[in-house]
Protein backbone atom coordinates (compact mmCIF):
# COMPACT_ATOMS: atom_id res chain seq x y z
CA UNK A 1 0.00 0.00 0.00
CA UNK A 2 0.99 2.99 -0.78
CA UNK A 3 2.51 5.49 2.16
CA UNK A 4 0.32 8.84 1.43
CA UNK A 5 -3.13 6.15 1.33
CA UNK A 6 -2.44 4.26 4.59
CA UNK A 7 -1.98 7.82 6.51
CA UNK A 8 -5.39 8.48 5.19
CA UNK A 9 -6.77 4.72 6.22
CA UNK A 10 -5.37 5.44 9.23
CA UNK A 11 -7.95 8.35 9.84
CA UNK A 12 -4.92 10.49 10.87
CA UNK A 13 -5.44 13.16 7.48
CA UNK A 14 -6.41 13.14 3.61
CA UNK A 15 -4.31 11.82 1.48
CA UNK A 16 -3.24 15.03 0.10
CA UNK A 17 -2.86 15.94 3.95
CA UNK A 18 -0.75 12.93 4.10
CA UNK A 19 1.58 13.81 1.55
CA UNK A 20 2.90 17.21 3.30
CA UNK A 21 3.81 15.14 6.09
CA UNK A 22 5.78 12.93 3.81
CA UNK A 23 7.24 15.94 2.52
CA UNK A 24 7.92 17.97 6.03
CA UNK A 25 9.70 15.09 7.28
CA UNK A 26 6.95 13.91 10.04
CA UNK A 27 6.47 10.49 8.58
CA UNK A 28 8.85 7.07 9.88
CA UNK A 29 8.86 3.79 8.64
CA UNK A 30 10.32 1.38 11.11
CA UNK A 31 12.33 4.05 12.53
CA UNK A 32 13.71 5.86 9.52
CA UNK A 33 12.26 9.42 8.08
CA UNK A 34 10.63 9.15 4.78
CA UNK A 35 9.99 12.01 1.69
CA UNK A 36 9.35 9.50 -0.69
CA UNK A 37 5.84 10.17 -2.04
CA UNK A 38 5.43 7.06 -3.74
CA UNK A 39 7.10 4.57 -0.80
CA UNK A 40 4.92 1.39 -0.71
CA UNK A 41 4.72 0.15 2.49
CA UNK A 42 3.39 -3.64 4.20
CA UNK A 43 0.85 -2.74 6.69
CA UNK A 44 1.27 -6.19 8.20
CA UNK A 45 4.94 -5.81 8.36
CA UNK A 46 6.29 -2.12 8.94
CA UNK A 47 5.52 0.53 11.63
CA UNK A 48 4.50 3.32 10.66
CA UNK A 49 4.77 6.43 12.75
CA UNK A 50 3.32 10.48 12.03
CA UNK A 51 5.26 13.10 14.50
CA UNK A 52 6.46 10.09 16.64
CA UNK A 53 3.40 8.39 17.18
CA UNK A 54 2.60 4.72 15.80
CA UNK A 55 -0.62 5.10 13.55
CA UNK A 56 -2.63 1.71 12.32
CA UNK A 57 -4.91 0.98 9.63
CA UNK A 58 -8.35 1.59 11.25
CA UNK A 59 -11.04 -1.14 10.24
CA UNK A 60 -13.40 0.19 7.68
CA UNK A 61 -16.41 2.17 8.39
CA UNK A 62 -20.19 3.08 6.41
CA UNK A 63 -22.59 4.97 8.20
CA UNK A 64 -25.74 6.75 7.00
CA UNK A 65 -26.89 9.28 8.74
CA UNK A 66 -30.72 11.72 8.26
CA UNK A 67 -29.26 14.76 8.45
CA UNK A 68 -31.74 17.76 9.61
CA UNK A 69 -32.19 21.32 8.25
CA UNK A 70 -30.34 23.41 10.10
CA UNK A 71 -27.06 21.95 10.30
CA UNK A 72 -23.93 21.81 8.13
CA UNK A 73 -22.37 19.45 6.11
CA UNK A 74 -18.77 19.98 7.56
CA UNK A 75 -16.34 19.02 10.30
CA UNK A 76 -16.58 22.77 11.99
CA UNK A 77 -17.95 26.05 11.79
CA UNK A 78 -16.38 29.36 12.80
CA UNK A 79 -20.01 30.64 13.35
CA UNK A 80 -20.81 27.86 16.05
CA UNK A 81 -23.72 26.99 13.58
CA UNK A 82 -24.64 22.89 13.80
CA UNK A 83 -22.19 20.57 11.79
CA UNK A 84 -23.02 17.08 10.68
CA UNK A 85 -20.35 15.84 13.10
CA UNK A 86 -22.85 16.96 16.27
CA UNK A 87 -24.49 14.19 15.38
CA UNK A 88 -22.07 11.53 16.01
CA UNK A 89 -19.67 9.87 18.45
CA UNK A 90 -16.25 11.29 18.42
CA UNK A 91 -14.94 7.79 17.07
CA UNK A 92 -16.65 8.60 13.68
CA UNK A 93 -15.17 12.08 13.51
CA UNK A 94 -12.64 10.89 10.69
CA UNK A 95 -15.32 9.41 8.78
CA UNK A 96 -15.44 11.41 5.16
CA UNK A 97 -19.32 12.10 4.13
CA UNK A 98 -19.63 11.38 0.37
CA UNK A 99 -21.62 14.40 -1.14
CA UNK A 100 -22.96 17.04 0.57
CA UNK A 101 -26.59 18.24 1.71
CA UNK A 102 -27.08 21.91 1.99
CA UNK A 103 -28.11 23.95 5.35
CA UNK A 104 -31.58 23.83 4.76
CA UNK A 105 -31.79 20.31 3.11
CA UNK A 106 -31.97 17.45 5.20
CA UNK A 107 -31.64 13.27 4.33
CA UNK A 108 -29.67 10.93 3.84
CA UNK A 109 -25.87 11.39 4.12
CA UNK A 110 -23.66 8.19 3.63
CA UNK A 111 -19.87 8.35 5.75
CA UNK A 112 -16.81 6.11 5.43
CA UNK A 113 -13.19 6.31 5.36
CA UNK A 114 -12.83 3.82 2.79
CA UNK A 115 -11.77 7.24 0.56
CA UNK A 116 -11.18 5.37 -2.79
CA UNK A 117 -15.12 4.10 -2.50
CA UNK A 118 -15.69 7.29 -1.39
CA UNK A 119 -13.87 9.18 -4.18
CA UNK A 120 -15.81 6.75 -6.99
CA UNK A 121 -19.34 7.53 -5.35
CA UNK A 122 -19.11 10.78 -6.38
CA UNK A 123 -17.08 10.76 -9.00
CA UNK A 124 -19.48 12.25 -12.48
CA UNK A 125 -18.60 8.92 -14.88
CA UNK A 126 -20.64 6.44 -12.66
CA UNK A 127 -23.75 8.23 -12.74
CA UNK A 128 -24.41 6.99 -9.23
CA UNK A 129 -28.55 8.22 -8.56
CA UNK A 130 -29.72 10.42 -6.09
CA UNK A 131 -33.40 10.51 -5.16
CA UNK A 132 -34.45 13.80 -3.43
CA UNK A 133 -38.11 14.63 -2.33
CA UNK A 134 -39.37 18.05 -3.04
CA UNK A 135 -42.12 20.15 -1.69
CA UNK A 136 -42.83 23.31 -3.27
CA UNK A 137 -45.22 26.07 -2.58
CA UNK A 138 -47.06 26.14 -6.05
CA UNK A 139 -49.04 24.21 -8.37
CA UNK A 140 -46.86 22.03 -10.72
CA UNK A 141 -48.10 22.46 -14.10
CA UNK A 142 -47.32 20.03 -16.96
CA UNK A 143 -45.82 22.01 -19.00
CA UNK A 144 -42.96 22.59 -16.05
CA UNK A 145 -42.86 18.69 -15.11
CA UNK A 146 -41.79 18.64 -19.13
CA UNK A 147 -39.46 21.37 -18.46
CA UNK A 148 -37.38 19.38 -16.00
CA UNK A 149 -37.24 16.10 -17.67
CA UNK A 150 -36.09 18.02 -20.91
CA UNK A 151 -33.40 19.52 -19.02
CA UNK A 152 -32.38 22.90 -17.68
CA UNK A 153 -29.39 24.82 -19.08
CA UNK A 154 -27.70 26.01 -15.31
CA UNK A 155 -24.68 28.03 -14.99
CA UNK A 156 -22.54 25.10 -14.92
CA UNK A 157 -24.60 23.20 -17.88
CA UNK A 158 -27.05 20.89 -18.50
CA UNK A 159 -28.85 19.76 -15.63
CA UNK A 160 -31.85 16.48 -16.48
CA UNK A 161 -33.10 14.63 -14.11
CA UNK A 162 -33.64 11.30 -15.00
CA UNK A 163 -37.07 10.92 -13.05
CA UNK A 164 -39.51 13.47 -12.70
CA UNK A 165 -42.82 12.80 -11.08
CA UNK A 166 -45.81 13.65 -8.94
CA UNK A 167 -45.83 12.08 -5.67
CA UNK A 168 -49.31 11.31 -4.87
CA UNK A 169 -48.55 9.54 -1.75
CA UNK A 170 -48.31 13.08 0.02
CA UNK A 171 -52.02 14.54 1.30
CA UNK A 172 -51.13 18.24 2.40
CA UNK A 173 -50.78 21.42 0.74
CA UNK A 174 -47.99 21.56 -0.81
CA UNK A 175 -47.06 19.43 -4.22
CA UNK A 176 -44.68 17.08 -3.78
CA UNK A 177 -42.40 15.94 -6.35
CA UNK A 178 -39.73 13.07 -6.97
CA UNK A 179 -36.46 13.66 -8.38
CA UNK A 180 -33.50 11.87 -9.18
CA UNK A 181 -30.40 13.65 -10.37
CA UNK A 182 -27.07 11.69 -11.43
CA UNK A 183 -25.02 14.24 -10.61
CA UNK A 184 -23.85 15.62 -7.22
CA UNK A 185 -23.80 19.29 -8.16
CA UNK A 186 -23.90 22.37 -5.93
CA UNK A 187 -27.40 23.11 -4.79
CA UNK A 188 -28.67 21.42 -8.01
CA UNK A 189 -31.48 20.26 -6.96
CA UNK A 190 -32.79 24.02 -5.45
CA UNK A 191 -31.09 25.49 -9.19
CA UNK A 192 -33.03 23.66 -11.12
CA UNK A 193 -36.18 24.15 -9.18
CA UNK A 194 -36.05 27.68 -9.45
CA UNK A 195 -35.23 27.89 -13.23
CA UNK A 196 -38.65 26.81 -13.70
CA UNK A 197 -40.31 29.44 -11.25
CA UNK A 198 -40.86 26.96 -8.62
CA UNK A 199 -40.21 27.98 -4.81
CA UNK A 200 -38.71 24.87 -2.87
CA UNK A 201 -40.68 24.41 1.07
CA UNK A 202 -38.93 21.36 1.97
CA UNK A 203 -36.28 19.46 0.48
CA UNK A 204 -34.87 15.69 1.26
CA UNK A 205 -32.70 13.29 0.07
CA UNK A 206 -34.72 10.00 0.40
CA UNK A 207 -31.86 7.74 -1.80
CA UNK A 208 -28.28 7.78 -2.72
CA UNK A 209 -27.51 4.88 -5.05
CA UNK A 210 -28.93 1.54 -3.63
CA UNK A 211 -29.15 3.12 0.32
CA UNK A 212 -32.25 4.42 1.54
CA UNK A 213 -33.16 6.57 4.26
CA UNK A 214 -35.90 4.36 4.81
CA UNK A 215 -37.50 5.26 8.90
CA UNK A 216 -34.16 6.43 10.49
CA UNK A 217 -35.38 9.44 12.35
CA UNK A 218 -33.86 12.47 11.73
CA UNK A 219 -30.92 13.22 13.56
CA UNK A 220 -29.93 10.03 14.58
CA UNK A 221 -27.38 7.46 12.90
CA UNK A 222 -27.24 3.87 11.96
CA UNK A 223 -24.00 1.30 10.45
CA UNK A 224 -25.02 -0.11 7.31
CA UNK A 225 -25.13 -3.90 6.89
CA UNK A 226 -22.40 -5.89 4.76
CA UNK A 227 -25.14 -6.13 2.26
CA UNK A 228 -25.46 -2.85 1.63
CA UNK A 229 -21.95 -2.07 1.53
CA UNK A 230 -20.64 -4.63 -1.07
CA UNK A 231 -22.51 -2.62 -4.19
CA UNK A 232 -21.15 0.65 -2.97
CA UNK A 233 -17.40 -0.94 -2.68
CA UNK A 234 -18.10 -1.83 -6.45
CA UNK A 235 -19.94 1.05 -8.60
CA UNK A 236 -19.73 -0.73 -11.77
CA UNK A 237 -22.58 -2.82 -10.04
CA UNK A 238 -24.88 0.28 -9.85
CA UNK A 239 -24.90 1.70 -13.54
Amino acid sequence: MRLHKFISRAGVASRRKAEVMISEGRVTVNSEIIKNMGMTIDPEIDNVAVDGKPIGILPIKWVKVNKPKGFLTTAKDDRGRPVLYDLLPNDMRSLRYVGRLDYLTEGLLILTNDGDAANRLQHPRYGIEREYEVAVEQEVSEMVLERLRAGVVLEDGLARPSTVEIDHNKDNSLKNLRLVLKEGRNREVRRLMAAVGCSIAHLKRTRFGPIELGWLKVGHYEMLTPDEIEPLTNCSSLV
